[in-house]
């Protein structure tokens, strides 16, 4: 059958369009090279995640740069790329399906589109339906990958990376951190209470993690494991720990507030920061696998998360995290971790009225130490 280019590409090409914004852009640019006046592109496609419902991408046809829009609960689908069309001209969209949350395609014409036009642009709809199809099925799947399994380990899955012993070194800001005395809290509360508790908490470390830069690796029953992966410099990914773990204490000071007035006890934690190289990797069964963290980094971590509370500190942070760091830390002194054949240096952030502790007070460079 002879058909017109794009609805040709949309046969035998669209379906293997790495992404949504490629498909977009692609499709454009072949109909504009038929002599459709266009403006720019709209495509929208729901996805089942926690926050963002659904996500739009926008091609300027000026530029052939594609930008993306997130929706939220209560949006409409399609609004936004809607709303940006409308910007540049005469619109014209069609839903590529009877579903409630079928794809969204639409375009802007730099001139208004005659009956012709919008034939052309009927077929094309027409034929995308197909392509489209398995685009909106891989776009659920990453979504729902990333809501549980977390961006690195959602694109190991994605990539097939399903053998068990493997994985990949990443040098990186360490976090981990809980909740205190929760077991007993949990025993005594309802148990719809304590898990409006455990996701508030939660609330406040993915959020500030992600502020950051940072990715949280896992929830351990209360506990969560995030990093800072090394994009740039050491010092760079240190700092954005720090920052983060100050957003988290700050995050709780405010939650435990707002609990206080509801009658309800406050939410005692433990953080530690430490900086090091981790093996993020497969294990499992035969037939059942996780991603987990291991390294002497990660079990240094965990270990100096434990010695907050006979510390009395919510926060502690390693020797190997001040050695990047500028920021005035108040030193705790060198203390023993259980497995850990060296003594740990350990520092807090410092606290309301402790500024003047910290005065003479040098707490970097203490570069070549480990630890």
């Amino acid at each position: 059958m002879d058909l017109p280019a794009p609805l040709a590409w949309l046969v035998d090409e669209a379906g293997t369009s790495p992404s949504p914004e490629r498909f977009l852009a692609d499709l454009g640019s072949r109909l504009l090279s038929t002599g459709l006046p266009l403006a720019g592109g709209a495509l929208t496609l729901a996805v089942p995640h926690p926050i963002v419902t659904q996500r739009t991408w926008l091609w300027q046809a000026e530029t052939g740069a594609v930008i993306e829009a997130l929706g939220f609960a209560g949006t409409s689908l399609g609004q936004a790329g809607h709303d940006w069309l409308g910007g540049l001209g005469p619109i014209y969209e069609e839903t590529i399906g009877t579903a409630p949350d079928s794809p969204v395609l639409g375009w802007a014409g730099a001139q208004p589109f005659d009956p012709s036009a919008v034939d052309r642009l009927r077929q094309v709809a027409r034929f995308a339906a197909a392509p489209l199809a398995g685009l909106a099925a891989r776009a659920a799947l990453s979504a729902l990958l990333e809501a549980y399994l977390g961006r690195r380990s959602a694109a190991r899955v994605q990539d097939g990376a399903l053998r068990r012993s493997t994985g990949e070194t990443i040098r990186a800001a360490l976090l981990c951190a809980d909740l205190r005395d929760f077991t007993a809290l949990s025993e005594a509360t309802e148990p719809t209470v304590v898990i409006a508790a455990l996701d508030a908490w939660f609330d406040r470390v993915a959020g500030a993690v992600h502020a950051f830069g940072g990715e949280v690796l896992k929830f351990i029953g209360d506990g969560v494991l995030a990093i800072f992966p090394v994009t740039g410099t050491p010092a760079e990914a240190c700092e954005a720990a720090l920052r983060a773990v100050a957003a988290i204490r700050a995050g709780m000071a405010h939650l435990d507030a707002t609990r206080l007035t509801q009658g309800l006890p406050p939410l005692p934690f433990g953080a530690a920061l430490h900086f090091g190289d981790m093996l993020w990797g497969n294990i499992g069964a035969a037939d059942r696998l996780d991603f987990t963290a291991i390294g002497p980094a990660v079990n240094l971590v965990s270990r100096l998360e434990g010695l907050c509370k006979p510390l009395g500190r919510n926060v502690l942070i390693s020797g190997a995290v001040a050695a990047e760091t500028n920021m005035g830390l108040l030193p705790l002194g060198e203390h023993e971790l259980r497995g850990i054949v060296e003594p740990c240096a350990v520092f807090t952030l410092v606290e309301n009225g402790e500024e003047k502790k910290t005065a003479g007070l040098t707490t970097v460079p203490i570069s070549g130490s480990p630890s």
